[in-house]
């Protein structure tokens, strides 16, 4: 008898070390290749900076050192402490790493203590005395129940998923987290746009009140005539027209920062004008595609998913294979509660069993089709990630690389207009020319004052933009 039981001890010993050497069935993964060119673009629109020993990749720069100013880096802050979207990446990765947890306990087996007793009366007609008895059973031990031995790297496999679908969700909140910094960025910047723009819209009423009076004063000398007049009043009404817009839009600037800051955001965290010390980082240099490549967390999330296909791959292999389960168990019974624990009561089992697929009707080359395709569709979903990356890099590259001429070119064309207008009035006030001059000109003027405006905001949000699609801060 403890020469059998010494064997089943071997037995259960050398199927438990198997399990654990066993390797998976899962193909050997290879990285795909990127399907993008390992150069940006280059050609009149594009300005070649190179990056400076000193200067980091904006990988490495977090947004508390690119965001200068202070406002902006309260508002972040906030921000990471509030928008629901940002919660609900933390929950789901939390969720999938439980996941994985699950997986992983797989790999070992259960065992549970037990304790039970058991009182049954026996009929006479049934007793071999033949007297009606009572029977007690009592019984504590441990048991294995179900524990698949995993030959073949079925359990692994599902365990490898799982945890390749954990890690791209911590990747996919890295990616929310890089989002919202840039959608705060964006919508304090809107914000300050528009309220420099409704700004200027009451100064232009202003003057063009003051216009008015003086249109009126000079028609009730009889010096302006009534077109004149009138002109003046439309200027003034179109003034009016346009803070009513711009109140408008201001009113609708704060409610976007409030959503995607998840909270109302303090007056005294909004911005008065557009900051031109956004940051302190002046020339961006991009690096090399493959840098981008490495930091970008959607590109990795993508990468994670891939694995995790691959795995599943092993998983579905596996299926063609015996699986062999163990059931086991040791302890003591008793007829009687006080002697339980006596010597003779020792009691053990255990049960092993094989199931070899023989007939399942195409299910299991079904579902190993399915993972194939699975991984193929993961693979174009990867190439996809990264020529999406490689797009949004080379479209901020060569707005960053044509903005600041525009800037100057619409600063230039500002003072030039406000010149003009400048000697409009001079020339109506000596009769020289008619008022619809100076009214084209003060229009021209405030046309391009707004312009500028649009063009500075372009510029910052360019940088903004620039910090998002290299990356920024994924390194930290």
């Amino acid at each position: 008898m403890n020469r059998i039981k010494n064997m089943l001890y071997l037995s259960l010993g050398a199927l438990l070390w198997l399990s654990g050497c066993a390797t998976t069935m899962a193909p050997e993964y290879s990285q795909p290749a990127a399907p993008v060119t390992n150069a940006w673009p280059s050609g009149p629109a594009y300005k070649t900076e190179a990056a400076k020993p000193e200067q980091k990749p904006l990988a490495e720069i977090p947004w508390q050192e690119f965001f200068v100013d202070p406002q902006l880096q309260k508002l972040i802050a906030l921000a990471l402490d509030n928008n629901r979207d940002l919660r609900v990446s933390i929950l789901n990765m939390e969720r999938f790493r439980a996941q994985y947890q699950i997986r992983r306990a797989d790999l070992f087996p259960n065992v549970d203590a037990t304790a039970g007793a058991t009182y049954q009366r026996i009929p006479e007609d049934f007793s071999a005395t033949g007297r009606a008895t009572t029977v007690h059973q009592y019984d504590v031990g441990l048991g294995v129940s179900s524990y698949e031995v995993d030959l073949f790297g079925r359990v692994r496999s599902l365990k490898d998923q799982a945890l390749e679908q954990y890690l791209s969700t911590e990747q996919a909140r890295r990616s929310v987290q890089i989002s919202l910094v840039s959608q705060v960025a964006t919508a304090y910047l809107t914000l300050a746009s528009d309220l420099e723009r409704l700004k200027l819209a009451k100064d232009t009423l202003a003057n063009q009140q003051e216009s008015f009076k003086l249109t009126k004063s000079r028609f009730d000398s009889g010096v302006s005539s009534a077109l004149d007049l009138q002109q003046a009043q439309t200027s003034v009404d179109a003034a009016r027209v346009d803070i009513a817009r711009f109140t408008a839009l201001t009113a609708q600037d704060a409610n976007g920062l409030n959503l995607v800051v998840g909270a109302s955001v303090p007056a005294e965290l909004l911005p008065q004008s557009l900051s031109e010390t956004l940051t302190a980082l002046k020339d961006v240099a991009p690096g090399l595609p493959s840098d981008v490549l490495l930091y970008r967390p959607d590109i990795l999330q993508a990468e994670f998913l891939l694995k995790g296909a691959n795995a599943n791959i092993g998983a579905a292999r596996a299926a063609f294979f015996p699986r062999i389960t163990l059931t086991s168990n040791v302890g003591f019974g008793s007829d009687e509660l006080g002697g339980l624990f006596k010597g003779g009561a020792f009691t053990w089992g255990f049960t092993p069993r094989i199931s070899v697929p023989i007939f399942e009707g195409g299910r299991n080359r079904a579902n190993l089709k399915v993972a194939e395709v699975d991984r193929d569709i993961a693979v174009a979903q990867y190439e996809k990630a990264i020529q999406v990356a490689f797009r949004e890099v080379a479209d901020a590259l060569a707005q960053r690389g044509t903005i600041d001429e525009q800037v100057a070119a619409q600063q230039s064309l500002t003072d030039a207009t406000a010149e003009s207008f400048r000697l409009s009035e001079a020339r109506y006030e000596r009769g020289v020319d008619s008022y619809l001059n100076v009214l084209d000109s003060q229009r021209s003027l405030y046309a391009a004052q707004q312009n500028l405006i649009s063009a500075r905001l372009i510029r910052l949000n360019n940088l903004v933009s620039l910090y998002k699609v290299l990356g920024g801060g994924a390194g930290k």
